[in-house]
């Protein structure tokens, strides 16, 4: 009845998320890391002029933070 009902999950940040929702989060750490490094080294291309080299680093960094924060946060099953 009305007092047996389960109260609708808030959603802290401690919370996994499930099904489709792991995906979305995977890929937006994956491509932010991309986002976020390539941009990194591109501002130190263009401070070093290194032609391309700091930006290519900084992409496969943050491919590979990426790649550590969706197996830290959404490797270990509940």
């Amino acid at each position: 009845m009305a007092g047996d009902q389960k109260p609708p999950n808030t959603g802290g940040p401690g919370d996994v998320p499930s099904g489709a929702g792991q995906g979305w989060t995977a890929l937006s750490y994956l491509i932010g890391g991309m986002l976020v490094w390539g941009f990194i080294g591109w501002l130190v291309d263009r401070w070093l002029d290194t032609g391309g080299v700091a930006t290519g680093i900084g992409v496969v960094l943050g491919m590979a933070g990426g790649i550590i924060l969706v197996v830290r946060r959404l490797g270990t099953p509940t």
